[in-house]
């Protein structure tokens, strides 16, 4: 009975992920067959996606990259960032979705405490074979 309840859970969370536009995106594929019988979400932890980004607003001179940088570090996300010309910081991300979702998050809503993020842009999440990067790097 469990594995059913567990099994419908997973569909209807699925249908309106699928509906309501899920920001990492989930497709049938998506779906997998768990150990105990049930049909569930499948992990994407395994998977590595990538996206780049620019954040807007009061984002230089307030130590914005290096806390973007640390960010990254804690939670194993590898790219980079840079300041702009035009006042802004963008740069790529690179690591498994829900990871990427958190930094993205952090961009979106936190990042240095002096700074004062405007808005975030992301491009689409796209599924990568590996990594492109070996770490997190501020560049110049």
């Amino acid at each position: 009975m469990a594995n059913r309840c567990n099994s419908i859970l997973v569909v209807r969370t699925f249908v309106l992920l699928s509906l309501f536009g899920y920001p990492g995106g989930y497709s049938s594929k998506d779906l997998r067959t768990s150990d105990f019988g049930g049909t569930m979400a499948a992990s994407k932890s395994a998977q590595l996606f990538a996206c780049n980004f620019e954040v807007f607003g009061r984002v230089q001179g307030v130590f914005f990259r290096k806390f973007t940088a640390q960010t990254a570090n804690t939670l194993g996300i590898k790219g980079w960032c840079m300041n702009t010309k035009d006042g802004t910081v963008k740069g790529q991300l690179e690591g498994p979705l829900q990871q990427l979702n958190e930094m993205k998050h952090w961009l979106q809503t936190k990042g240095s405490p002096q700074s004062s993020i405007t808005k975030a842009e992301f491009s689409p999440a796209k599924e990568i074979d590996a990594y492109t990067f070996s770490s997190f790097e501020i560049r110049r």
